[in-house]
């Protein structure tokens, strides 16, 4: 049992077929889920049953760029839903589950998400998630009258000041500024609206927001900064944070590392929840589970999964590289340092060509996957919750609807009996289910 009782946090990251990359071939998933509302309200609320405390949606504002013959053989970040859009159609299907979505700090204006994600709070009765990211493609800041993007020291520097922007434009009224009293003809106290008027290097908002406080106060706020930056952005911003390590000595480091900074931001290291991605490939028995994945694996294209390898080393050119060559040395990229310097250092230790590099990373994107019964997972999970290695995981299902079933009837049950997960949900928001407290405004502290 994990000192003091802990219990895990576990949120499910919904990549539209699957986080496998053939995964829309699997005879398990829903073909065209990127543009399937069903299928995202069926998945949501299967998560809801079981007790999980977020579903979450990347996003990125292009269609990502990649060697044709690669991305024509690909369903992943290509044409689906905007998330925030779809968040509030699930809010009217779902009561207690939070849901969390990107909104890149590079080509949006804090006003915009201050108040798309305000209104998403009070759709949800209080169960909105904001993932801060820094975007990273340059197709994306094509799309936004820029040639190339922003340098990885620039954004993050823009993201901070973004962050600081959307919370005080979150502060714009106090949380019983809204007297609508008939009698007295006063509709808000004119004392509790406050203007934020900030002026920094890279934005001018007056205020204040259109919209009243959020029901959490502040809609949670994700990250998943690796880099060195990006640690610091958490420790400063985050609550939630998803990460990527793929052993738990690296993943202790990871925790220790965050949570040793949160202190000099004013914050307590339980002020924020280290949530892990995890790709479970779950079955009663062990040799059904490594079938499973066996299929997934055999249903990877050479072409993508090169292509993939080039991505999430960051956006490399790999294509004057035959696949059985040796991985090559790279340069300073614009994307995950971490992910570069694991994969990198990976390939040098193991001897590995591209092709065996690119066939380990393509299927998860180079995310943990952990193949095995509902016993196995669950003393995986055990083991790194009660080595301060994680609060939780971010689940990355691998084939969706079918991982998610899986995991939702296979482990779930198990985690709850060992009583390291909630049978019930503990709040109405989900800052209460998440255990994180709700913020006082800055003007009432």
């Amino acid at each position: 049992m994990p000192k003091g009782g802990r219990q895990l946090r576990l949120g499910v990251f919904f990549n539209p077929t699957g986080h496998h990359v053939a995964s829309w071939k699997h005879s398990g998933a829903q073909i065209d889920a990127g543009i399937n509302l069903q299928h995202y309200v069926d998945i949501t609320q299967t998560a809801e049953r079981g007790k999980m405390d977020m579903v979450f949606f990347q996003d990125s504002v292009a269609v990502r760029r990649a060697n044709i013959e690669a991305l024509s053989r690909s369903a992943q970040y290509i044409a689906n839903f905007e998330p925030i859009t779809l968040l509030s159609a699930l809010a009217m299907v779902t009561k207690n589950i939070g849901l969390t979505a990107t909104a890149s700090t590079s080509y949006n204006e804090p006003f915009h998400v201050a108040r798309k994600f305000a209104s998403l709070d009070h759709i949800s009765g209080g169960r909105a998630g904001w993932n801060l990211v820094t975007s990273v493609q340059d197709a994306e800041a094509q799309n936004f009258g820029r040639e190339t993007h922003f340098s990885h020291a620039e954004r993050y520097e823009r993201a901070r000041e973004f962050a600081e922007v959307v919370k005080g434009l979150w502060d714009s009224w106090d949380d019983d500024a809204f007297l609508r009293d008939v009698k007295s003809g006063l509709y808000f106290d004119k004392e509790k609206l406050h203007t934020l008027d900030h002026k920094g290097k890279h934005f001018s908002v007056k205020g204040p927001l259109n919209v009243p406080r959020p029901i959490q106060g502040h809609p949670v706020i994700v990250q998943a900064g690796a880099s060195e930056a990006g640690i610091e952005l958490a420790a400063e911003t985050a609550e939630a944070v998803f990460c990527s390590p793929n052993s738990i000595e690296v993943a202790q480091a990871y925790y220790a590392d965050l949570k040793g900074r949160t202190e000099k931001f004013g914050r307590t290291p339980d002020d924020v929840k280290v949530l892990p991605g995890l790709s479970p490939v779950v079955a009663s028995t062990m040799s059904e589970a490594e079938e499973k994945f066996d299929e997934m694996q055999s249903m990877i294209d050479p072409i993508v999964a090169k292509e993939i390898l080039a991505t999430v080393l960051g956006y490399v050119d790999l294509s004057g590289y035959d696949l059985d060559d040796p991985v090559p040395e790279l340069g300073e990229t614009n994307a995950s340092k971490s992910t570069v310097a694991e994969l990198t250092t990976m390939a040098k230790e193991e001897n590995l060509t591209i092709r065996e590099l690119a066939m380990r990373v393509a299927g998860a994107r180079g995310k943990l996957v952990m193949t095995g019964t509902p016993s196995h997972i669950a003393d995986f999970m055990e083991d790194w919750l009660s080595n301060d290695a994680t609060d939780g995981f971010n689940i990355l299902p691998s084939v969706l609807p079918a991982s998610l079933n899986d995991f939702v009837d296979l482990v779930i049950p198990e985690l709850q009996r060992r009583d390291l997960f909630r049978t019930e949900y503990q709040g109405s928001t989900l800052r209460d289910n998440l255990g994180l407290k709700r913020p006082v405004s800055r003007y009432n502290s």
